[in-house]
């Protein structure tokens, strides 16, 4: 039987061991595992359990006793409450290590096979301004911290800004968010004053209601500049007058979109995208090949780091110029056609159609002519009759989403053999158990951590598996 909230104890004195998953650092109490967030390995507090479990408890810190010597004074004045960068206390090169540590523990715990050493993770040039593209939640229902209880007839609660953890109907009404540059803050407070000076309503989640629902900002390399304004209600007056008024705020907007989502979800891949004025796509740059980013297209969200990743893989490749390539869950096609001029053939396979298109016009914007593109469940996409017509790889990159491989990809790939497979992911916890099933056949020769999200836990890595030889009798 679960115990009582008000029955949780409060662990004193506690040191903070280590930096766990999900951003929440570890600390242990007898045989328990403790998982607390916003605070530094090194820290010695006293925690307030909130969940127990069988093996572990969830609380917070309520008292400090000692500082960490790792941390550092949080640049956002959001940071505790939001759960955006949970990091942002500690140290960068504290934040490089951990990140380290989490491929190699990764690795030796789950895949518990030979493990290579593991190069020198790959900083970030930019600790802060380094997104591209970022999501706001325009709400009714901002969070009041003390301050603002204080100053607020709590009769406006409108806000423009991220979800709080955990609580789908409040968000805080951003005052600044270090993550993306400039004018990106400037637009997001612009729409915000100009709503409630117009007393139009925000979104209520719980009722599905309100006038303005989202906002989305897109900045490029190039200078270009997306805005997507979503509004939950059709008000033709109400949204030509925001745009209107946007588009004179600010006139470096390249391509300033809109949608009308009255569903009950924030989804907009399956609304009608608007036009109001400028282009509906805005391009990216990267060593010397453009791509055309539309409003639902993805792209890598740290654009320098992109680069260093796909390099990476690369050269890891070892391209000789002669040979066919997989790359499997290639979403629109960018590693595709960044490693196209080092080989023959280039063949890129993704379940998402939109995403294709974007992927086969990239190829042509470059003049790209050696890659093919399939649309396509990858379980289900390749099998021997997919071998027969496209010929088999003689090297494989995958880049899957965080839940890694399905089994029946990776008993596909064992069955086409190819000399080496290039494994990129954002999960190293489902890579390893990935290249864990591929062992018998492939050898793990390198493994290189890139750090695309500094203030987070999270990591990209790299690792290059070599087909073994074949066994004699």
């Amino acid at each position: 039987m679960r115990s009582n909230r008000r029955d949780y104890p409060v662990l004193e004195k506690i040191e903070i061991l280590d930096a766990g998953s999900e951003g929440k650092a570890v600390a242990r109490v007898e045989k328990m595992v403790v998982f607390v967030p916003f605070v530094v390995p090194g820290d010695v507090v006293d925690i307030k359990v909130l969940k127990r479990k069988k093996s572990f408890y969830e609380g917070k810190a309520i008292k400090f006793h000692h500082f960490s010597e790792r941390r550092v004074e949080p640049r956002c004045e959001h940071f505790g409450v939001c759960g955006g960068c949970k990091w942002q206390n500690m140290s960068y090169e504290d934040q490089l290590f951990y990140k380290q540590k989490q491929v190699y523990d990764n690795f030796t715990r789950i895949g518990k096979f030979e493990f290579p050493e593991l190069l020198p993770i790959i900083p970030a040039p930019h600790e802060y301004f380094y997104r591209n593209k970022l999501e706001f939640t325009c709400s009714n229902r901002k969070w009041l911290i003390d301050k603002d209880k204080e100053e607020s007839n709590h009769e406006n609660l409108n806000g423009i800004g991220f979800h709080l953890v955990g609580m789908f109907d409040r968000i805080i009404d951003l005052k600044n968010c270090y993550l993306q540059p400039e004018p990106s803050n400037q637009i997001r407070l612009t729409i915000r004053d100009f709503a409630i000076k117009n007393n139009f309503t925000f979104y209520d989640t719980k009722a599905h209601c309100g006038f303005l629902r989202n906002l989305i900002v897109r900045t490029a390399s190039t200078g270009e500049l997306m805005v997507i304004v979503i509004f939950a209600e059709n008000e033709e007056v109400n949204i030509t007058k925001t745009l209107e008024y946007v588009a004179g705020s600010f006139p470096q907007i390249t391509s300033l979109m809109y949608v009308v989502n009255t569903k009950k979800n924030d989804t907009i891949n399956d609304q009608e995208i608007l036009l109001y004025q400028g282009t509906p796509y805005i391009f990216e740059e990267m060593e010397g090949l453009r791509f055309k980013i539309g409003p639902i297209s993805f792209y890598q969200t740290n654009s320098q780091q992109a680069k260093k990743l796909y390099e990476v893989a690369r050269e890891f490749a070892g391209f000789t110029g002669t040979e066919t390539v997989y790359d499997l869950y290639c979403g629109t096609g960018t590693i595709t056609n960044f490693i196209a001029k080092s080989v023959k053939k280039a063949i890129g396979i993704e379940y998402v159609p939109s995403a294709i298109d974007d992927a086969i016009n990239n190829s042509a914007i470059n003049e790209i002519t050696n890659t093919f593109f399939i649309t396509g469940d990858i379980a289900k996409t390749l099998n021997e009759a997919f071998f027969n017509l496209h010929g088999k790889p003689d090297i494989i990159i995958t880049d899957p989403p965080r839940s890694g491989m399905h089994p029946k990809v990776i008993e596909e790939i064992l069955n086409a053999r190819p000399e080496k497979i290039v494994y990129v992911s954002c999960n190293p916890a489902t890579q390893a158990r990935d290249i864990a099933m591929l062992q018998e056949n492939y050898a793990l020769v390198k493994s290189q951590p890139v750090d695309m999200f500094p203030q987070t836990h999270h990591v990209e890595n790299v690792c290059l598996l070599v087909r073994k030889p074949e066994k004699t009798i």
